[in-house]
């Protein structure tokens, strides 16, 4: 993210100590992000992630009861909001690491947070109804966003991809894209390649060749795991890539294997490339790919047509291979979940829905008392951007 903040003019505050797992060194990392906040006396704090989140939220209760004033019961103000991406109650962790978080996240949702904000229907229920963190009035769904505008010429960068790996245009190109690590589960998509390869690799007259796009410490084992499996001609690893614009367009199918997810990016940009979509029914999946299609003929067990790509269940590698044959065999139905899924992230997944949702929300939080235009009015002014001698309208 360091070059994209470069490019909007903004320069990030590192905090070394601050690392993926565990460590005597987050407590430095939570007193220097306290020392940060007293320097900058901010209005509202928005963490997301969930290591981030717990440092930047307890940080956050030191920053507002730390003062003299909150002998009086008048700690400082300052607003709280909390950004769930997806979450690390299952599939992550073992039994006793996840109870602990779990209970960290309760009592962080309860003492140090105004607004907890979920990116779909299907977490807010997971996180709140089923794992019970929160209260229901403490939530706000605010649906990821894209700058869709790189993604709207698709079709004239179709062949780049397939050009570099030297695949025919009849070939159908599977891909999956995503960190090598547990909890995506590449290991289910080798396995339904492998199955897909015993089952139909010579019935079918379609030759079907797999891609995994995207790097992470499992990256040995899984091409091990392909070589093994016989796909060593079949599936290509191409590691990490910063040119999602340019390798969608050349992907037939988009897979998903997930254990877990929130509301994942790699759909979303499936998506708004057109590509159908075959994925896990896990979390904020099941939102994206939608109900049931009255036209999918939905009756073999563990697959469904939804209306915007096929949902399976999770972790069966023979559910998996049965939707991705049900995909290769029918090139309409790929054509038609990809309008489908293209037409419903125009709709729902822009990067001005986004910011207009985030903006009101922290809106919201700091004016509370306020009718909505009057915020605006507030909110520009401090800004700098708007006067309320300024004639027309609030234009944020």
């Amino acid at each position: 993210m360091g070059s994209f903040a470069a490019a909007e003019g903004v320069r990030p505050l590192s905090v070394p100590p601050l690392g993926r797992e565990i460590s005597w060194r987050d407590a430095l990392a939570i007193w220097r992000v306290y020392r940060l906040l007293v320097r900058m006396r901010p209005d509202l704090v928005h963490t997301h992630t969930a290591k981030a989140g717990t440092v930047g939220r307890i940080a956050g209760l030191l920053y507002r009861w730390l003062t003299p004033m909150s002998l009086l019961r008048r700690p400082r103000r300052c607003r709280f909001v909390h950004t769930y991406h997806g979450h690390v109650f299952h599939s992550y962790y073992g039994p006793l690491k996840t109870r602990l978080f779990l209970a960290v996240e309760r009592l962080l949702a309860r003492l140090a947070t105004d607004r907890i904000v979920v990116i779909s229907p299907q977490q807010y229920q997971e996180i709140h109804e089923t794992y019970r963190v929160g209260r229901a009035e403490q939530f706000a769904m605010i649906p990821l966003g894209l700058d869709l505008s790189r993604f709207a010429d698709w079709p004239r960068r179709r062949n780049r991809l397939r050009e570099e790996l030297q695949v025919d245009e009849t070939d159908v190109l599977v891909g999956i894209v995503g960190r090598l690590t547990d909890v995506k589960n590449h290991r289910l998509f080798l396995e339904a390649a492998a199955r897909y390869k015993r089952s139909c690799g010579l019935e079918n007259a379609t030759r079907v060749r797999f891609v995994v796009i995207g790097n992470g410490h499992l990256r040995d084992v899984l091409q091990e795991q392909a070589r093994r499996l016989g796909l060593a001609d079949d599936v290509k690893f191409l590691g990490l890539r910063d040119d999602p614009e340019d390798f969608y367009p050349g992907l037939d199918i988009v897979g998903l294997t997930s254990l877990n997810e929130g509301t994942p990016l790699t759909i979303i940009e499936a998506m708004a490339n057109a590509r159908p979509v075959i994925a896990t029914a896990v979390g904020g999946v099941v939102d994206l790919l939608g109900e049931a299609s009255p036209h999918g003929n939905n009756g073999d067990h563990g697959v469904t047509v939804c209306r915007r790509g096929v949902s399976v269940i999770p972790n069966d590698p023979s559910a998996f291979c049965r939707g991705l044959q049900r995909l290769v065999r029918d090139p309409a139905l790929r054509r038609s979940l990809g309008s489908s899924g293209r037409i419903f992230v125009e709709q729902n997944h822009s990067k001005d829905r986004l910011v207009k949702d985030v903006v009101r929300m922290y809106d919201e939080l700091l004016y509370p008392r306020l009718p909505t235009h009057a915020r605006r009015a507030v909110a520009c002014g401090a800004s700098g951007r708007w006067s309320q001698e300024e004639s027309g309208p609030c234009e944020c």
